[in-house]
């Protein structure tokens, strides 16, 4: 049971629902977290049962179907979260140095917050029991993480002796019209190769339940002390990846009208090519794979610029990104300065020395490397850094240093910028 801290005073349930009270069922369902509640609660004119005083009472809710009960509950899943049971040869967490906030280090693989917040998910902590619900109460879509289809391949890639479901799982949901989302965290030797077609083609055979695919690197920092032996991905490697992938895409788009399988932007920043257009990532639905990020970048930029009228730039600015980014930052403050006259801008690539030079992503730049690294260089009135980076527990970085700080080490003031290419050049030109 959830225990209600607050009702919406503007609610139908306010007059009968309390804080305090806690929420045993909806017309005789029971309520075991969030995902029963949002399903039940859209009832028109609902009995609710709750436990009030150590009593249970039956209350009627007059309302409209779909109107909301209004209810703040003592715990956002109204459940405990469950943990990941499995132990990845490829874990991004096990490789955080130590002595970060104990929160980087919790390991999740829970369905709800799978629909709720876009989180991947294995399945293997489900059972039977668990995909019936997932069926019955329509929960779609689901991010999964499959990585391969070929079971004994998972199993060792998973550390997870339950691993080898996946196949079986996935074509439940399937058939039960159940959307999901796909990644595959590719291994270089590991699941790539003849591996990963054999994956691809799994997949696109639960088209159209599975809507889209990204293949990504793995992420591999220097803190990966005995941990199983994983090599990076190389120039010629990228190329090979991005190769597979486009060719499958290119069929997939020919007999399905998607190209279903996309290869993230990362693959072409370490191979040295260009991202594709826009257009070749349809609707973007693998951008928090960072799949596509950076066409949408330049295309947004662009849209921006083509809006905007000649103007002097009046004051100076600075910006820090990661390496993978940087790039492209460039050519947008190029463009830019085509149309501004007088644009006094920097761009600086930190380095990751926190996780490791490998790493070059900004949203896993932290404010030490920032700091270490722009300390007595000219910045101009502003330091702009993207939001990317503050994602963690607010405005706080990986390190647990805040944007103040920097502002404080740096002497410089600090604008966060949003992640479109128009807030990019509002926060340059502003």
């Amino acid at each position: 049971m959830a225990k209600v801290v607050s009702v919406d005073r503007r609610s139908p349930a306010a007059k009968v629902i309390f804080a305090g009270d806690e929420l045993i069922s909806i017309n005789g369902n029971e309520i075991r977290d969030i995902l029963d509640y949002m399903y039940y609660s859209v009832a028109e004119d609902p009995s609710v049962t709750v436990l009030r005083n150590g009593k249970e009472i039956k209350v009627s809710v007059k309302k409209d179907e779909y109107d909301d009960l209004g209810l703040e509950f003592d715990s956002f899943l109204m459940d405990s979260q469950k943990s990941c049971s499995n132990k990845c040869i490829f874990c991004f967490i096990d490789q955080n140095p130590k002595g970060m906030r104990d929160t980087i280090y919790v390991k999740d693989d829970d369905l709800r917050l799978s629909f709720m917040h876009g989180n991947y998910v294995t399945l293997t902590n489900l059972k039977d029991c668990d995909i019936d619900r997932i069926i019955k109460l329509k929960i779609s879509p689901i991010n999964v993480s499959v990585h391969t289809l070929n079971g004994e391949l998972r199993k060792k890639m998973l550390g997870n002796r339950f691993a080898d479901r996946i196949g079986e799982l996935m074509k439940r949901l399937a058939e039960a019209h159940i959307e999901m989302k796909c990644q595959i965290v590719l291994c270089r030797d590991i699941n790539d190769g003849k591996e990963l077609l054999y994956t691809l083609n799994g997949l696109k055979e639960l088209y159209p339940a599975v809507s889209s695919v990204s293949v990504v690197p793995v992420g591999l920092t220097d803190h990966r002390e005995g941990l199983y032996p994983l090599k990076a991905f190389d120039s010629e490697s990228s190329l090979e990846v991005i190769k597979t992938v486009t060719e499958f895409g290119d069929r997939c788009l020919n007999e399905l009208g998607t190209r279903l399988v996309f290869p993230a932007d990362e693959f072409f920043v370490k191979a040295g090519k260009d991202c594709p257009d826009a257009s070749f990532y349809e609707e973007f639905t693998q951008l928090e794979n960072g799949v596509g990020l950076l066409s949408l970048f330049d295309s947004e930029v662009a849209e921006a610029l083509s809006k905007l009228k000649t103007k002097r730039q009046r004051h100076g600015v600075s910006i820090a990104t990661g390496v993978a980014a940087c790039k492209n930052i460039v050519k947008s403050v190029d463009e830019i300065a085509k149309k501004v006259h007088n644009l006094r801008c920097n761009v600086f690539a930190i380095e990751n020395n926190f996780f490791g030079k490998s790493v070059t992503v900004s949203g896993l730049v932290t404010a030490t490397d920032i700091i270490d690294q722009l300390k007595g260089k000219e910045l101009g009135e502003y330091l702009l850094i993207p939001s990317s980076m503050l994602r963690f527990e607010g405005d706080m970085f990986l390190d647990s240093l805040t944007p103040a700080d920097v502002e404080r080490a740096l002497g410089v003031k600090v604008r966060i910028v949003g992640g479109s290419g128009s807030d990019f050049v509002s926060a340059v030109l502003k």
